[in-house]
């Protein structure tokens, strides 16, 4: 398990880059894997580290494991190395904003 400092710098790092809300992400996972014939059950949509990030979301931070810490690096890493700061998001790049999404990111949200 990590020191508080460094517990606390991920709780507030893993918070700044997932900026969607448990409702919206869980939405979206729910979208994201349905097709014209079939549609998963709510529970088992989307891939495993959305799912991962979904109940990281409805958790206290005194509550979380060490796989839950190892998720939360994996999505700061993902969202750190996939988005500019210093621009503003591209609305034309669906791809990436997608991706971003499964994780808790939506890039175009202030």
């Amino acid at each position: 398990m990590a020191d508080a400092l460094e517990l606390d710098a991920l709780w507030e790092d893993f918070h700044r880059v997932v900026n969607m809300t448990s409702a919206e992400l869980a939405d979206w996972l729910r979208v994201r894997d349905s097709g014209e014939l079939t549609e998963p059950l709510p529970d088992d949509a989307g891939p495993p580290l959305g799912q991962h990030v979904l109940a990281i979301l409805q958790k206290r931070r005194t509550d979380l494991t060490d796989g839950d810490l190892s998720a939360m690096r994996e999505v700061v890493d993902t969202v750190t190395a996939q988005t500019d700061v210093e621009n503003e998001p591209r609305s034309d790049d669906a791809g990436l904003r997608h991706r971003l999404m499964t994780v808790g990111h939506d890039p175009l949200k202030p």
